[in-house]
């Protein structure tokens, strides 16, 4: 119950949720992490199964390979909560509610484990970096690799990509 509450807590607070009056609601639990931790999860498969797909494509690995040859330096970085950063279309957050002990909650940023979440996003992250694409960034959903083949480049592409991630950090 201790996890449930700080979850509601932290995501009322942060604006990702609200109260829900919606018709539907998924369930809601916690599976265990490998850090010993506690991961949300919500039981969307219902939501899932009647979702119109989005086609967008995801990246193949071996072609952005193919891009740090030659590169000397890398940093690798981690979105942690990415999907948080996209906004949940008006209108439609009635269809993210989920159901707790506490109340029923619907989602105003984008949710893990709806069908169409990581192409959404791909799209959102392929139009932050869209002029510093096949340069010296790759991205790959919520992970993004800097390359470069000097330290002196490194510093500069490495501040340019953050200055992306900072412009374009609130939800639309």
């Amino acid at each position: 119950m201790k996890a449930m509450d700080e979850y509601i807590e932290e995501a009322l607070a942060m604006g990702h949720i609200r109260p829900s009056t919606s018709p539907a609601a998924a369930g809601f639990f916690f599976v265990g992490k490998k850090d010993g931790g506690l991961r949300p999860c919500i039981d969307y498969r219902g939501l899932n199964a009647i979702t119109v797909r989005y086609p967008y494509p995801l990246p193949l690995v071996p072609a952005a390979l193919e891009q740090l040859r030659g590169a000397k330096f890398l940093t690798k970085l981690d979105l942690r909560s990415a999907y948080n950063l996209i906004r949940i279309l008006k209108g439609d957050e009635w269809m993210t509610a989920f159901h707790t002990t506490r109340g029923h909650y619907e989602y105003l940023v984008m949710p893990f484990g709806l069908t169409n979440v990581p192409a959404v996003f791909q799209s959102f992250i392929n139009e932050v970096f869209q002029d510093i694409f096949d340069k010296f960034v790759i991205v790959y959903i919520d992970k993004i690799l800097v390359y470069s083949t000097s330290f002196e480049e490194h510093v500069c592409h490495v501040r340019t990509v953050l200055t992306h991630l900072r412009q374009n950090h609130q939800p639309s």
